[in-house]
């Protein structure tokens, strides 16, 4: 009698052992599968946060070519911020990232290959280049930042509502304004204002 309540104790513990192992790892799985949720979750959130912020507030921008020399250089990494034009118009002297209009197109460019360029003419103003200077309303501009006076004519002309006049600071070797004409508001993707690579010209633009 004594025997067969052992035998019985035993079979209860055993089964009771059984039950324990399979509950912890039932826990185990639970809590493995909960914090893989919560990690896939961060990680949707953070890829809708970098998307929004990408399409609606800035973005890095390589700089490709020396259009904008002595002020932005071939690989140089700037960011182009987009919140500021909601508020306001582009001023003189902004520095725009834009996509090619229609005329930069027609030449083989992509909507996908975007220019960066400074505001020289705004809507409304008549500009005209002569004699190694850029006019705004028959009125030379001071430029200390453009690599060297431009050594072509152009204009005057008027520019149009809504259109922009925007030149290079390398302006002897930029294809900009002044030999494909205005750039339409709806384009300009944001203005350029922090150059953040390479470190050692970190800063403003």
């Amino acid at each position: 009698m004594t025997s067969e309540k052992k035998n019985l104790g035993t079979e209860v513990a055993e089964i009771q052992g059984d039950s324990s192992t399979a509950l912890s790892t039932s826990t185990w799985w639970q809590k493995a599968w909960k914090s893989s949720f919560e990690n896939i979750q961060i990680v949707i959130i953070a890829l809708g946060l970098a998307i929004v912020i990408r399409a609606w507030v800035a973005e890095p921008r390589y700089i490709p070519s020396d259009s904008m020399v002595p002020t932005l250089h071939v690989g140089d990494r700037v960011v182009v911020e987009k919140i500021s034009y909601y508020l306001e118009p582009p001023k003189t002297g902004d520095i725009v990232v834009f996509a090619p209009p229609e005329k930069l197109q027609e030449q083989g460019f992509t909507q996908d290959q975007a220019f960066i360029k400074r505001v020289i003419g705004l809507p409304g103003q008549t500009v005209a280049v002569k004699k190694g200077l850029v006019y705004l309303n028959d009125k030379p501009i001071v430029e200390k930042y453009i690599a060297e006076p431009p050594k072509y004519q152009w204009g005057p002309y008027r520019v149009p509502e809504n259109q922009y006049f925007v030149m290079g600071d390398n302006r002897n070797n930029s294809n900009d304004s002044s030999r494909w004409g205005f750039l339409p508001k709806q384009n300009i993707i944001g203005r350029a204002v922090l150059r953040f690579w390479p470190l050692e010209r970190i800063g403003e633009v």
